[in-house]
């Protein structure tokens, strides 16, 4: 069973740093793309930042670029996204996802029936 689950949100003080982990279980994250979305409440998902397969290519929304950095580490099966200079618009509900065909930016740009895990929760409040 294809599973992703995330994890390294909490609580921070806005300016704070953040950690988020994805680990993937039941297929290898080798052959994906894999990206970083957020939805805050009473808005819509979002991507927030995207990694393919390569490694070679990135993409991060304008909200976050020079803030955020999305990387991975295939042998742990693992994508991280390390989050700095925290704003309080960043407090949402984080979740990754992994596609196998979509460019970075189209995965983070188009909206896409994806299969969602719990995600982690991120707050950003003084």
């Amino acid at each position: 069973q294809v599973q992703f689950v995330e994890s390294g949100g909490g609580l921070v003080q806005p300016g704070g740093s953040l950690r988020l982990s994805c680990a993937a279980s039941g297929f290898t994250l080798d052959y994906y793309a894999i990206g970083w979305f957020r939805q805050a409440p009473g808005k819509e998902r979002e991507g927030v930042s995207c990694i393919s397969s390569s490694d070679i290519y990135t993409y991060y929304a304008d909200s976050v670029k020079g803030r955020f950095t999305i990387s991975r580490d295939n042998a742990k099966n693992t994508v991280y996204l390390q989050m700095n200079s925290l704003k309080p618009e960043d407090t949402a509900v984080y979740y990754c996802a992994a596609d196998p065909y979509l460019t970075v930016q189209a995965m983070c740009v188009i909206r896409t029936e994806r299969n969602w895990g719990q995600g982690t929760q991120v707050t950003v409040s003084s």
